[in-house]
């Protein structure tokens, strides 16, 4: 019987999601569905928030930095402002996944903000990234504003939450969700048949 791929909730705002993103298709040893999902929208139904507007913001950060470091990536550079609105870089993803290349524009796109330190809120940044994938930034920007792109993302996200989805990154193996960048190799264990229990 095949086993159910793999899924991988991101939001291109987290910094998290960006460590996840850049180990994730290693890690498994399989390329997951690469499934994007607005945090916002979670958080509307959970009474959530961002913790980078709390006392917590500077450790996280730097927690973060080192993070990147021991993982070998480059430097984080911090866009400004941030956190910043992710909503149009997601349509963006959502449209990009219906042809095929998200994995490839969520990676230009996670560069650009937390290696590149560009604000994803600002369309130029966002098409600089869909270049990177060769998605044509007239057919881009037309795509972002349609009802469909909308939907599918809304939908996505009721449906992540749904199944039990309060964060991201959050990857999910069968009914199994594994929430955070340092559980990557839970999910990954889990896949191979191991892993300890769910989150």
């Amino acid at each position: 019987m095949p086993v159910e791929r793999p899924v991988f909730y991101y939001d291109l705002g987290s910094p998290y999601a960006y460590l996840t993103a850049e180990r994730i298709n290693h890690a498994l040893g399989v390329v997951p569905i690469w499934q994007p999902i607005l945090l916002g929208g979670i958080w509307q139904q959970t009474g959530g928030g961002s913790w980078a507007q709390t006392d917590a913001r500077a450790r996280r950060m730097a927690e973060l930095e080192r993070r990147a470091a021991g993982y070998g990536l480059q430097p984080i550079r911090w866009p400004q402002p941030w956190p910043n609105s992710s909503l149009k870089a997601m349509r963006v993803a959502t449209y990009a996944q219906s042809g095929g290349r998200a994995v490839a524009f969520s990676l230009a796109a996670f560069r650009q903000a937390f290696a590149g330190g560009k604000d994803l809120s600002m369309l130029d940044n966002v098409l600089i990234a869909a270049a990177a994938c060769e998605l044509h930034p007239r057919a881009t920007l037309k795509a972002i504003e349609t009802r469909a792109v909308k939907d599918r993302l809304r939908e996505a996200t009721a449906e992540a939450y749904g199944r039990g989805v309060r964060g991201v990154p959050t990857v999910r193996v069968g009914d199994r969700l594994f929430f955070g960048d340092d559980r990557l190799e839970q999910a990954a264990a889990a896949l191979t048949g191991g892993g300890g229990p769910d989150a």
